[in-house]
C-alpha cells in the first residue's frame, strides 16, 4: 500500500453512462495536493469519461466525487469549477472569432492568488508575440498553449489536462512538460490524460492504469522508471 496524503480528487465507486452505454464501472483513486498525476490506459478505457464525471460534465454518474473535501457528485458544472477545480479538455475550445488575448481573458477569475494576464504570457510568451492573433490562424501548439494558459487565470489550483500533448511537436511538449513541472513546483495539482509514456514519466509522481472503466493498478512514478515493462500486458506495447 502506498502511503496516504491530503488529497485534491477522491473518487470513490464512480459509475459513468452515456445514455444506454456503460462506461465507468467502480473507478477509485485518489489525486494527492501538489502532485502531478496521470490516467494511462488505452483508447477507451474511461480516461476522458472520468475527467468529464469529475467536472460535473457527465450528467449520469454515480458514486462520490470529493473535490477539495466537498462531495460534488450531484453538483452541476458550474458549481464545481468555483470549487478551485478547471479542465483543458482535448479538442482545446479556442474561439476562432475572439483574438489570443480575447480568449485568454474570456474565462471569469473565480479566485484569488491565478495568473495574470502577463503572468501567464511569461509563461508562454509566445502568446504575447501573438496577443492580437485571430483563433483561426494558430498552430495546433499555440492553441494548446492558451487553452492551457487560459485556465491558470482562474484562480484553480486544480488541474485536469485532457492529452495535452497529442500530435504536437517535440519542442512544444518539451514546453509543455516545463510549464507542468513549474506548475507543480508552485503547488498545483495536475491530473493528467496523456498516450505517451515518455512524457508521462517525465513529468508525473504517479500512475493510475485504467482498463474497462476501473482503476487496476497504482504506479508509482520511480517504480516505472525502474521497471517500464510493468505495463506492458496493460497497454498492450
Amino acid at each position: 500500500m502506498h502511503e496516504r496524503h491530503p488529497t485534491s480528487i477522491s473518487v470513490r465507486d464512480l459509475h459513468g453512462h452515456y445514455v444506454e452505454s456503460h462506461v465507468l464501472h467502480g473507478m477509485n483513486f485518489d489525486v494527492p495536493l501538489g502532485e502531478v498525476v496521470t490516467l494511462l490506459g488505452r483508447n477507451g478505457a474511461g480516461k476522458t469519461t472520468t475527467m468529464r464525471a469529475i467536472m460535473g460534465l457527465l450528467r449520469q454518474r454515480t458514486g462520490s466525487i470529493l473535490v477539495e473535501n466537498a462531495e460534488t457528485i450531484r453538483l452541476a458544472p458550474q458549481r464545481i469549477a468555483p470549487i478551485g477545480i478547471a479542465y483543458c479538455p482535448e479538442e482545446r475550445a479556442i474561439f476562432s472569432a475572439l483574438n489570443v488575448r480575447e480568449n485568454l481573458e474570456l474565462p471569469p477569475v473565480l479566485h484569488p492568488g491565478g495568473f495574470s494576464t502577463a503572468e501567464v504570457e511569461d509563461l508562454f510568451p509566445r502568446l504575447r508575440e501573438r496577443a492580437k492573433t485571430p483563433g483561426t490562424k494558430l498552430s495546433g501548439g499555440e492553441q494548446q498553449m492558451l487553452a492551457i494558459a487560459r485556465i491558470l487565470r482562474t484562480g484553480a489550483k486544480t488541474l485536469l489536462l485532457d492529452e495535452p500533448t497529442e500530435g504536437l511537436a517535440p519542442v512544444i511538449v518539451q514546453h509543455i512538460g516545463d510549464v507542468i513541472r513549474e506548475l507543480k513546483r508552485r503547488g498545483y495539482t495536475v491530473l493528467l490524460v496523456e498516450q505517451s509514456l515518455d512524457f508521462a514519466m517525465s513529468v508525473a509522481d504517479r500512475h493510475y492504469v485504467v482498463e474497462h472503466g476501473r482503476v487496476v493498478d497504482c504506479i508509482m512514478n520511480d517504480e516505472l522508471l525502474a521497471s517500464p515493462s510493468r505495463l506492458d500486458a496493460h497497454l498492450g506495447v
